[in-house]
């Protein structure tokens, strides 16, 4: 059974001014947890049960200092409704200095607020191979637990970068190819796209904001034959992100 004190501790990460304040965060789920057992993270604490444990044939427990709880005690202390898996208490990374590779596409994000959204656009990330995603200063906390959670595990091979977007963009150097998802843009069908340079996603409501639309070489669209008045920023960037990995190799 899990402790006062622990609880009071799981439960404070659920806050942002805590998760820093401690440079801690929750994974919680079999999935995302095996993933991060799997990763370079350093693992603070760690909560399975024996049905995990019995299942996860794959992980060398041995590595690992765990307690054995219950489901109930698993889901009270966690965010998920329900969780018969595990929950462990990871340590965040210093992401350090971010510079472009000219050679790779950045996925950059202005003002994208929703933790199920920013979740889902990393997991994007991840499967086309984008390693490094910068952030405005307004975007979801990358360590909130709807964000892990819904990045599936790719928070660990996805670095995230938080900046202030328009220092950041007035400092690249003019040679940098920089797209920009907007309405008024091109048809992204009829454009010979190349995963190099960045591609700028905006507001789920709002777009990109104009002082950063003003850096963009090239605004780009999804094209619309249907009635529907817009698209979930995280399936806008899947689409977009598609179309720039089109003609690659699988790996």
């Amino acid at each position: 059974m899990l402790s006062k004190a622990v609880l009071k501790y799981i439960n404070s990460l659920q806050v942002k001014k805590y998760r820093h304040l401690h440079q801690a965060f929750l994974v919680e789920g079999a999935k995302s947890v095996k993933e991060l057992l799997q990763s370079d993270f350093t693992i603070e604490k760690l909560f399975i049960t024996e049905e995990f444990f019995r299942k996860s044939t794959e992980i060398n427990f041995k590595n690992f200092s765990y307690e054995l709880i219950t489901e109930e005690d698993l889901t009270k202390a966690g965010t998920f409704a329900s969780n018969n898996a595990a929950l462990a208490i990871a340590r965040m990374k210093d992401p350090g200095f971010f510079k472009p590779d000219r050679s790779e596409l950045t996925l950059v994000l202005d003002d994208i607020r929703d933790p199920g959204n920013l979740g889902t656009i990393i997991r994007l990330a991840d499967w086309y191979g984008v390693r490094s995603l910068v952030c405005s200063d307004s975007c979801a906390d990358f360590y909130n637990p709807k964000v892990i959670a819904a990045t599936m595990g790719s928070f660990t091979r996805v670095k995230l970068f938080y900046v202030d977007l328009v220092s950041f963009l007035s400092d690249l150097p003019a040679d940098i190819a920089i797209y920009g998802a907007s309405l008024h843009g091109e048809n992204i069908h009829r454009l010979n796209l190349q995963p190099s340079g960045l591609l700028i996603m905006g507001n789920e409501a709002h777009g990109i904001r104009p002082e950063v639309e003003k850096f963009m070489h090239h605004l780009i669209k999804i094209p619309k034959f249907g009635g529907a008045e817009s698209l979930n920023v995280a399936n806008a960037t899947g689409i977009i992100l598609d179309n720039f990995f089109r003609n690659q190799h699988e790996v």
